[in-house]
């Protein structure tokens, strides 16, 4: 059985606390790709703050029709006054879903997906539209276009699979046995 993984957690400490809009000692990374940007607006000198998850943007899903609060990645805003809000997903998860003849359960969790993350785009447009400010999706390409390094995040990487319930040493076909069991065949 293969199963999907996303998730890769962390608190992370700015060099630059000053900048940060936001409790800097509670900024947690859900990807390493968040990370890797957290460092980049830490770093970059042309930007004048940023905070992760301070902005929330109220919207009703297309999927079930319900009111939802979306948390935005990123708001940055740089020297120039110009101020952003970024969404960081991987590309795949940014374009529709293609067609399938059957039904899968893959296939409705994608549609799911992109359904509910459309609609928190289109709000957070709206919103950001009426602020003077401006929404961007960043994928693996934008961030490597602004020199962003795209850390390989092995078995928590997007789209990557990985094995449930494997173990590291053990062979697949040696089974567990408990030890209070004998393994020896009787006399």
């Amino acid at each position: 059985i293969y199963t999907y993984s996303m998730s890769y957690r962390g608190k992370w400490r700015p060099n630059s606390p000053n900048k940060y809009e936001g409790d800097h000692n509670n900024i947690v990374y859900r990807s390493l790709w968040e990370r890797q940007t957290f460092r980049w607006c830490d770093d970059n000198p042309n930007i004048k703050s940023w905070g992760s998850e301070t902005v929330v943007v109220p919207y009703i899903s297309k999927v079930d029709g319900k009111r939802h609060r979306y948390f935005v990645d990123l708001k940055i805003t740089f020297t120039s006054g110009k101020t952003i809000l970024v969404e960081i997903k991987p590309k795949k998860q940014t374009v529709k879903p293609k067609k399938s003849a059957r039904k899968t359960k893959k296939y409705i969790k994608e549609v799911y997906t992109y359904g509910t993350n459309t609609s928190k785009w289109e709000y957070a447009e709206r919103y950001a539209e009426n602020k003077g400010w401006s929404f961007e999706i960043w994928t693996e390409e934008k961030l490597q276009s602004l020199g962003i390094k795209i850390l390989k995040q092995d078995k928590y990487s997007y789209g990557k699979k990985k094995r449930k319930n494997s173990h590291p040493i053990r062979k697949n076909s040696e089974k567990r046995v408990p030890k209070n069991i004998s393994t020896k065949k009787p006399k």
